[in-house]
């Protein structure tokens, strides 16, 4: 059979991202670019990155630069066989990885995703989750449902199950040890899978490492704590899940010869990593028999040494958040010489029984930094003894990820935004296009673009769950998917508000709902229609957190009929990546209700934003600083001063009442924006000066700039250019 030039060209631009170590082989880069990032990160002078985070949130049907160059070079298969498998699963194959849980995961795949496009040399370290986070029903009676998500990571595109370079018809594996009371020793095993963060011209890449503890070598009582992403069948699974994340980092980087000397703590769940790296440094002055030999001293000296390796980040300031474990548990699980350092750094000073290992990373790091600068005071109030060190860089997310099609289209239509997949900071010049009346008629016609999209989206499932109605025993979560057609059906042209995260009680998802008939009058005296749009998961032990949706499902049924059908709120089950995307960019403004100061940062408004929507905020997290005096969206809400009361999650203190109210106030000046026709380009400014004044700011190449500085790695002379522009954009600490 004759071979067309068409198809020579597609084998050598497919042999040319196929490359191979001896650990395995890989598709999406080069043999060069493959190398080139592992020297990296093996070169003896530890000039790389080492990431640690409990999830890591990058879907492959959000973002996924391997599948976008087949598609664009139209290659669908290959004549050798292991690439054509390759070209398959990157085309066909699962594109969800259940590996993350919400805000955190999602933003450690976002830091990950502009390391790479920043060739910034780094390693992210996360566990596997067999059975992912969780999957969720939603009943309008019954309120959440959850069960286990099963999927097959040996099916999934970029994902590789690495070989032992010694026998490479074996996995790679690393062992991990426990102990009991009377230091009897248990051994855990972990597989170690390869996660590829690929940037988009294919030239670079950051690895993540998945440890995979759900394999047979290892006992029945760790593979159980392993399986599901925050584990808290009980608090025993939970100390041993942070575990087998803490104590698994040295061994995965002694087994791939990773050589980092800054470890970035993504939250403290990985913290027992400390507890390992002191061990090495008295190991190397004592000898085997450190563990009787070693003082107090010695411990305290070997602890300042391993804190000159360790970044922290804080991600909360709710204290249910924070990990305290009982000395009494702990004992059971761990070596006496580990329980003794603990004694020494990890001491609760509220609750004397309990080691604290939030209390311990904020100790053993030589940099800590909070979220945003709303997140960074409440930090220094809740740890005081640190507070000169904690510095604030606020989040960002990835605009790559986040841009809609349509948008991006948009933005590729304007010179001023030139190389802007490249340089978000490119951004800042839309504040040039205010007046410019083509910019304007096109940035309404691709948002018009994405709120179809996001409307077809709800009416298909709309029908799917009428339809499910007949057939299972699962009661639609949505009131108007039982009206006709007629009246179910949203349409693209109504207001459309849109709020997703984890429901969680200070998060308050049910505050716009505390009066309805002043809710329901704003909506009826001015004949405003209004679209609700909800998803979001409460996790499955949050009882709070789960009667919080249900009270949104029950609210459904009462503001359709109290706003004469002018108003629906539609609840979207089984938020994820795909979903959240959907609904940031086809919104016309994100609602963000938090009671102050208790969200750190959030970052779903962001990816609004970059989406050149404007939000509707408590002036909490990241929106104190891009609030912007109100040219980007709305502000309501009590702003409290930073006490005791104000960080108080107990439901009195939670100010429904106050902050609803102020809610009220603005809520029909919004509207009004939106639909008369003499207020609409005051609501379309505020859309533009988003992409002017938030889009630069709120991403991860600006973030992943200022954690260079903390860092202190070298980088190439044209990439610390490009990073000091990134910084000149903003700093965090305001200076």
């Amino acid at each position: 059979m004759e071979i067309s030039h068409q198809e020579i060209d597609s084998n050598k631009l497919v042999a040319n991202i196929a490359s191979g170590n001896k650990f395995g082989t890989f598709f999406g880069v080069s043999q060069k670019t493959l190398d080139k990032v592992w020297k990296n990160l093996t070169d003896p002078d530890g000039n790389s990155i080492t990431y640690i985070s409990m999830e890591i949130g990058a879907d492959l049907d959000v973002h996924n630069p391997v599948k976008t160059f087949l598609i664009k070079n139209k290659i669908s298969t290959n004549t050798k066989a292991t690439l054509k498998y390759q070209i398959k699963k990157f085309l066909n194959g699962p594109e969800k990885i259940p590996n993350y849980g919400g805000g955190l995961g999602i933003l450690a795949g976002d830091t990950l995703k502009s390391f790479a496009d920043c060739k910034i040399p780094a390693v992210g370290i996360s566990l596997l989750y067999r059975k992912g986070y969780f999957s969720q029903l939603v009943d309008s009676m019954a309120g959440q449902v959850a069960w286990a998500t099963n999927w097959r990571p040996e099916e999934t595109a970029s994902l590789y199950l690495l070989k032992d370079p010694k026998n490479p018809d074996l996995p790679l594996q690393i062992e991990v040890p426990f102990y009991d009371r009377g230091d009897k020793k248990t051994t855990a095993y972990a597989n170690l899978w390869l996660k590829m963060e690929i940037n988009n011209d294919l030239d670079f890449f950051v690895p993540e490492i998945l440890l995979d503890y759900g394999i047979s070598s290892s006992p029945d009582w760790i593979r159980d704590a392993a399986q599901h992403l925050y584990e808290s069948r009980s608090e025993r699974a939970k100390v041993i899940q942070r575990r087998l994340l803490g104590a698994g980092i040295v061994p995965a980087m002694q087994a791939l010869k990773i050589t980092s000397q800054t470890i970035h703590l993504n939250e403290q769940h990985g913290v027992v990593v400390v507890l390992h790296l002191i061990a090495e440094f008295l190991k190397e002055q004592h000898g085997d028999d450190y563990p009787m030999l070693a003082s107090d001293q010695d411990i305290m000296a070997a602890a300042k040494a391993a804190a000159k390796k360790v970044i922290f980040t804080i991600h909360t300031p709710v204290k249910a958040g924070h990990d305290r474990f009982d000395k009494n548990l702990y004992a059971d699980l761990s070596h006496s010489f580990c329980r003794r350092i603990l004694e020494l750094l990890a001491i609760d000073e509220e609750t004397a029984h309990c080691y604290n290992f939030t209390s311990l990373a904020m100790k053993i790091n030589r940099a800590a930094n909070s979220v945003s600068r709303l997140h960074q005071t409440v930090t220094r109030k809740q740890f005081p003894k640190n507070a000169k060190k904690i510095k604030a860089i606020t989040n960002g997310v990835h605009h790559l990820t986040w841009i809609s099609e349509a948008k991006a289209e948009l933005y590729d239509s304007f010179s001023e935004f030139k190389n802007w997949r490249h340089n978000p900071s490119v951004f800042a010049k839309a504040s040039k296009l205010l007046g410019n009346h083509k910019f304007r008629t096109y940035l309404e016609q691709a948002w018009h673009t994405d709120t179809t999209i996001l409307v077809n989206y709800i009416n298909t499932m709309l029908i799917q769950h009428r339809n499910q109605m007949q057939e299972t025993w699962i009661d639609p979560p949505n009131f108007i998917s039982h009206l006709d057609e007629k009246e179910r059906n949203l349409s693209a042209d109504i207001f459309t508000i849109g709020f997703a995260r984890r429901f969680s009680t200070y998060k308050r998802a049910d505050l716009i709902f505390e009066d309805m008939d002043k809710l329901c009058d704003i909506i009826v005296n001015n004949n405003f229609p209004v679209n609700f749009v909800f998803a979001g998961k409460a996790h499955p032990s949050d009882e709070p957190g789960k009667s919080l949706i249900k009270l949104v499902l029950d609210t459904q049924q009462e503001l359709y009929e109290k706003s004469q059908g002018l108003a629906k709120l539609v609840f979207i089950p089984g938020y994820d990546m795909a979903i959240a995307k959907t609904m940031i960019a086809g919104v016309h403004a994100w609602l963000n209700s938090p009671k102050r100061p208790l969200e750190a940062s959030g970052t779903s408004g962001m990816k609004a934003a970059l989406n050149a929507i404007p939000n509707i905020s408590t002036m909490d997290g990241w929106w104190v600083e891009g609030y912007h005096k109100g040219k980007t969206g709305w502000k309501f809400g009590i702003e409290t001063q930073i006490d005791e009361v104000s960080l108080s999650e107990d439901y009195a203190s939670l100010s429904y009442k106050e902050d609803s109210a102020s809610f009220y106030r603005i809520f029909p000046k919004i509207l009004t924006a939106f639909y008369d026709e003499d207020k609409r380009a005051e609501y379309i400014d505020k859309c533009i000066m988003n992409i002017a004044l938030n889009c630069p700011i709120f991403n991860t190449h600006r973030m992943a700039a200022e954690y260079i500085d903390l860092y202190g790695i070298t980088l190439s002379a044209s990439m610390n250019r490009k990073m000091a522009k990134f910084r000149e954009m903003y700093n965090s600490n305001g200076a």
